[in-house]
């Protein structure tokens, strides 16, 4: 059967998106055709108007659709604290906890020689500006449990030490309900490094 061009299109678009195989990609766009016209407009608008509302805050790096952002310009927040993540993504998911109320510093990256992310392309000379003019207590380094997470976090470190901030690096650990049995050794040692008196 001949190849519909909108279609296969359709599919290659879906395709780029992160975690999102051929089938997955062919299963979406084949469940688009039933939505309705005025739906995929409203989903074609809301993917257009993405890039045209949203930009990077220039002070956190965090994903904002104001001047400033949310957070940064919330006097509620604790001032002296700052927390380092990778992505705007680490953001919404500790926000969510509603257990951190510090500000944050957003890298849009981590370093990683494999996909060419270096000190140049990563949100670092914003970091250190905000390091000196600040009047930080602590930085977390909550950059991911990977090998390119890791590498970030110990490069800041070093990098932060000279201003004599208490450098932090968020406890990795167990999961709740899990087997002892089922977990990584590096989990395994994170937790034990990260142990707590009771």
């Amino acid at each position: 059967m001949e190849n519909l061009k909108s279609l296969d299109n359709l599919i290659e678009s879906l395709y780029k998106l992160p975690g999102v195989g051929k089938k997955s990609a062919e299963r979406m766009a084949f469940s688009l055709l039933d939505f309705s016209e005025e739906d995929l407009k409203e989903i074609a608008n809301s993917i257009a108007s993405l890039k045209e509302h949203i930009h990077f805050c220039p002070i956190c790096g965090m994903i904002t659709d104001i001047d400033g952002c949310y957070i940064c310009d919330d006097k509620n927040r604790d001032e002296s604290t700052l927390m380092v993540v990778s992505y705007p993504k680490d953001v919404f998911s500790i926000e969510k906890s509603e257990s951190y109320k510090g500000l944050y510093h957003v890298l849009n990256g981590e370093l990683s020689l494999s996909k060419g992310m270096d000190t140049e392309k990563l949100n670092i000379p914003s970091l250190i500006k905000r390091i000196e003019e600040g009047k930080f207590n602590e930085v977390i380094l909550a950059t991911n449990p990977t090998v390119d997470g890791e590498t970030t976090s110990m490069y800041l470190a070093k990098l932060i030490e000279k201003y004599g901030i208490k450098v932090t690096r968020l406890a990795y650990g167990l999961q709740i309900g899990g087997n002892l049995d089922y977990v990584d050794p590096l989990t395994l040692s994170r937790a034990l490094e990260g142990r707590r008196k009771i």
